[in-house]
């Protein structure tokens, strides 16, 4: 029996035509691939469904609620297609393949997210091999996980951040290795993929809030900030601090800040502003004084993994200490587990 794929085209640059104001997302993505795939490649790909937002955005534009609607179309589709491709714009496809592997937990088939950073519509683009790559990605292979495809590399999703503007290479997993290097061969890094599960444990609960906010330190930054960012509705802080964790420690109405936020049942998190690297509070004494505040460490997470995971924990109704119990354990790959 033939591989059947289904590919949910959400918009962004890979379906974008010029438009007075720049580039736009627009429906009609069928024809397009029916133009610009040769019949002699189309011939050899596996047979497929594209399901078209009647709405195409920029991703600039996605929100959480968004997130959950992708799962849910693939939820409700699982059991008839043998993996799944999510056509997306790059600026935020990193969140949504990360809110993804925590929406659809323990998957048992490939859900491949990829996009463009030059629209099918123009004669050069990077659209044409991104999108024929992934859906061989998604038919012919155990890959049982949400992944980022892009430009020759395959990446865990909730490993994965937009390092290019405007570069090909756009995609890189800072703190983990490639699962798969695309060139004349696909070969996969098996001891980098998820285990096969028993059995799939997908969670979709209401995503129409927001509760996290993510806050980067800078020289001379004021408690007010912190008292702000951390009034109701915010349930969680994301604060990216200087290298492994380390922040203004002798700014003492900086850190009751923080600790009123813990006393307030804010989950504060941190993360490295840095490339790559994990968090380690206890390396320095600066970074110990914030830990005293209430602060967790995020370890080796992206940005975008701690940012879905957290408003994923906070839409599965746990209470501030279930979460921050649950944050430095891995629920989808997305985190280094510590050594006991």
């Amino acid at each position: 029996m033939s591989k059947r794929i289904f590919i949910i085209y959400t918009g962004g640059t890979i379906g974008m035509v010029r438009s007075p104001q720049g580039y736009v997302a627009v429906s009609g993505l069928q024809k397009l691939i029916d133009e610009k795939i040769p019949p002699r490649l189309s011939m050899d790909m596996p047979d497929y469904d594209l399901f078209e937002y009647p709405d195409p955005i920029d991703s600039s534009n996605i929100r959480p609620p968004e997130w959950a609607r992708i799962a849910k179309d693939i939820s409700d589709r699982y059991d008839d297609y043998d993996g799944f491709v999510v056509l997306h714009g790059t600026d935020t496809m990193a969140y949504t393949a990360s809110a993804l592997s925590f929406l659809l937990r323990d998957l048992t088939k490939p859900v491949i997210v990829t996009g463009s950073q030059i629209p099918l519509s123009e004669l050069r683009n990077d659209a044409q091999t991104n999108l024929v790559t992934a859906i061989e990605l998604a038919s012919s292979y155990r890959i049982p996980e949400v992944c980022l495809y892009f430009n020759g590399v395959l990446l865990r999703g909730n490993r994965s951040s937009k390092l290019l503007a405007t570069g090909f290479e756009a995609f890189a997993s800072p703190n983990y290795p490639h699962l798969a290097d695309v060139g004349i061969y696909i070969e996969l890094n098996q001891h980098a993929l998820l285990p096969v599960p028993d059995k799939i444990r997908f969670e979709l609960p209401d995503y129409n809030f927001a509760q996290v906010r993510v806050l980067s330190l800078y020289p001379g930054i004021e408690a007010e900030v912190i008292e702000a960012m951390t009034q109701t509705p915010c349930r969680a802080l994301i604060l990216r601090t200087y290298g492994v964790g380390n922040g203004p420690s002798l700014d003492k109405p900086f850190l009751k800040a923080l600790e009123q936020a813990h006393k307030r049942g804010v989950v504060l998190t941190s993360l490295t502003q840095c490339t790559s690297g994990s968090v380690n509070l206890g390396s320095y004494a600066a970074g110990s004084e914030l830990a005293k505040t209430g602060l967790l460490g995020g370890g080796d997470m992206t940005v975008e993994a701690a940012f879905a995971k957290l408003h994923h924990l906070c839409a599965l109704g746990l209470s501030s200490d279930e979460i921050r119990t649950a944050i430095s354990k891995p629920r989808a790959g997305e985190i280094t587990a510590k050594k006991s």
